[in-house]
């Protein structure tokens, strides 16, 4: 093998491709690059340029991966740069305090972490579309010669994953961001991950936007009212939003994670509550909202079920309010009742069509106003998730690893279950006998006793008495049954596993910052348009995918990008504005002394 690398090196030396930093002094234009890739594939693979730092990885000489920048003219997804500090202001580094590094090798962990931000912004959902990219480019925006392939990124990232760090890094980030945002609302909404292997054996859960139950595993979301993520928890089976938010949200919450409230100063402000959550229907209760107020003394708002009667008109007040800079006008209501003991507020708001929609809160500080418009910007996280879903591949499963799950946790009998379904069906079986039947007899009197036809009601009675006889006996099979069993009691062939988690945690943390990143950005780049909301995104995405020249002065320890012009002389003049702002942050490339100057091509 000794030998053969050598030769290879040898080869490589000839043909002038060793790296140096002023290899080319111009800037090397995409031609020129792409032809030195494909030079070097012949060797030691595609875009493997950097001979010398190679070799010595293969013998594990190599400490750290190598950052050398060098000039280069029109390189793909240049713009992804200029988030770089939005990634270090969300805590993307902040993982060095967790994990451990990498064996030695030519990429460490660093370069991975970093690489896996940039993959996502460019919205490179997995290892494998990296097949799709060019991976010269990609190297060359990170001070490299190339990335790793997917094989490669697949392996370091399984050793990363393999350090079980990923639920301490995710709770260090969101007491940071819950400490900078001052949040005291917080929203809660699950997210079905949905399964269509054959190798684990998950739960069903209802999928609304499939409108079918489906095997998988189901995640719980903790964001603000901006739809900014905090954390998530996964669901080992089948748990419902109530017992994740008691065995595993508020606990983090209170504990790790919220704003810490005095005992003091709750005692002296009887109606103040730690935090408050916002969930949907799902969790409706009014025992467990007692339950959050009395043991915790946690608020909830969500929607309140069953509502029969209608408000009178004259109860409504107009208001007015501003959200994303439009103003909203909203009649509201609202009026104190009673739920299991315990005085809550109920609002409601009235449509255009007249319909009201009603709101149950046992926070008693906040406005009328303000608890219509916390509840109502929980579309918010819904659309997280279809941004998410849709640009970040949210449901990809990276790990297809099978864990066991405590035995001891019981869930709903399959056998009961399946009982239960066959006494349905028979139930609606005997149900459309007796409207047939019913149907027959009032033709029978009707009509004359001659043209009765008395052996169809004869056959349908006696088929409703077998269907009788058949539920009844259902029925007394599920009664020796128990409603819900330990896992460990299901037969081996289905009993229920999960898959490995730590995995998709990982890839959630990294998805997290890059949103929050990408919103900051987003947020400033479109401070100027009138529809920031509805256009930043789009601009963000446009400046990650635009080319630009990579200039390192490594006299004066600069790395300069400059950003090739977009489609629009809105968006031009919106790239130079912030171009000063990111200037001003003076930040520094990762693994270098180089501090990053922003500036647009033509200025």
């Amino acid at each position: 093998m000794f030998y053969t690398l050598s030769y290879k090196t040898r080869q490589l030396k000839k043909k002038e491709l060793v790296h140096t930093p002023n290899h080319i002094c111009a800037g090397s234009t995409p031609q020129e690059r792409n032809k030195e890739d494909i030079l070097a594939g012949a060797l030691l693979g595609i875009g493997c340029t950097r001979v010398t730092e190679r070799t010595l990885a293969v013998f594990h000489s190599l400490e750290k991966t190598p950052i050398l920048f060098e000039h280069h003219q029109s390189v793909e997804n240049a713009g992804v740069l200029f988030l770089l500090p939005f990634l270090y202001a969300q805590g993307l580094f902040e993982y060095k305090q967790y994990y451990l590094p990498l064996k030695k090798g030519y990429y460490d962990l660093d370069f991975i972490i970093l690489l896996m931000a940039y993959m996502y912004l460019c919205r490179i959902k997995n290892p494998e579309q990296l097949k799709n990219h060019s991976v010269g480019d990609l190297g060359k925006i990170m001070g490299s010669d190339r990335v790793p392939e997917a094989k490669c990124l697949r392996k370091k990232l399984g050793d990363i994953t393999q350090q079980q760090k990923a639920e301490e890094w995710n709770i260090a980030l969101s007491q940071q961001w819950v400490k900078k945002e001052e949040t005291t609302i917080y929203y809660i909404d699950g997210h079905v991950q949905v399964y269509h292997g054959n190798k684990a054996r998950l739960g069903k859960k209802y999928v609304s936007r499939e409108k079918l139950c489906l095997p998988g595993m189901c995640e719980f979301w903790v964001n603000n009212n901006e739809g900014m993520p905090y954390f998530v928890v996964t669901g080992e089976v089948n748990e419902k939003m109530q017992e994740m938010i008691l065995k595993e949200i508020l606990p983090k919450l209170k504990e790790k994670i919220a704003q810490k409230v005095s005992e003091e100063t709750l005692c002296n402000d009887p109606d103040l509550p730690r935090f408050t959550l916002v969930f949907d229907r799902e969790a409706y209760s009014p025992k467990f909202f007692k339950q959050l107020w009395v043991e915790h003394r946690v608020a909830v708002i969500t929607y309140r079920k069953n509502v029969k009667e209608d408000w009178d008109e004259k109860c409504f007040t107009p208001y007015e309010i501003v959200i994303d800079e439009n103003k909203v006008k909203m009649d509201l209501a609202e009026k104190t009742v009673v739920m299991e003991n315990m005085h809550m507020r109920e609002v409601r708001k009235k449509t255009d069509t007249e319909h009201q929609t009603t709101i149950i809160t046992t926070n008693k500080k906040l406005s009328l106003l303000l608890i219509a418009y916390y509840m109502f910007a929980r579309w918010t996280q819904e659309n997280f998730f279809r941004y998410l879903r849709q640009d970040y591949d949210l449901d990809k499963i990276f790990q297809y690893t099978i864990e066991q799950i405590d035995g001891n946790i019981k869930v709903v009998n399959p056998q009961y279950s399946n009982l239960s379904y066959y006494i349905k069906k028979a139930r609606e079986k005997i149900n459309r006998r007796q409207a047939h039947l019913f149907q027959l007899t009032e033709e029978n009197i009707k009509e004359n006793l001659d043209k009765t036809n008395l052996l169809k009601q004869a056959k349908l009675k006696e088929e409703i008495n077998n269907w009788q006889e058949k539920e009844q006996q259902l029925l007394a099979q599920r009664k020796l049954m128990s409603y819900r069993i330990p896992i460990k009691d299901m037969p081996e062939d289905i009993r229920y596993n999960r898959l490995h988690t730590e995995s998709k945690y990982f890839h959630n943390i990294v998805k997290m910052i890059c949103y929050r990143a990408e919103t900051t950005f987003g947020q400033i780049l479109a401070s100027d348009y009138k529809k920031k909301i509805n256009e930043m995104r789009v601009l963000v995405k446009n400046v990650i995918s635009a080319r630009g020249d990579i200039i390192p002065d490594y006299k004066n320890n600069t790395l300069t990008i400059a950003l090739y012009g977009l489609s629009t002389p809105r968006d031009n003049e919106a790239v130079k504005k912030v171009c000063q702002i990111l200037n001003d942050t003076e930040t520094i490339y990762p693994g270098t002394n180089l501090k990053i100057i922003y500036k647009f091509a033509t200025s």
